[in-house]
């Protein structure tokens, strides 16, 4: 494997990304801000309401944060 194939082998994600369209970079931010509030992430929380919108056993509506 050359240098090159090394390096991008290395900041390869693990997980294949998904993209979500017409998200304003405000929304965005204020997402991140509640998420972690929420004691979560991005990805934990859409995770999570993704498994719950399916109907996966087991799978909660992910928790919010307490408005101020």
């Amino acid at each position: 494997m050359t240098a090159d194939e090394e390096r991008r082998k290395q900041h390869r994600h693990r997980h294949k990304q998904r993209v979500l369209r017409g998200i304003t970079d405000d929304l965005v931010a204020e997402f991140d801000a509640a998420a972690r509030q929420a004691g979560g992430d991005r990805s934990t929380i859409t995770r999570q309401f993704w498994e719950w919108y399916v109907g996966r056993p087991d799978a909660e509506l992910p928790k919010r944060p307490d408005r101020d």
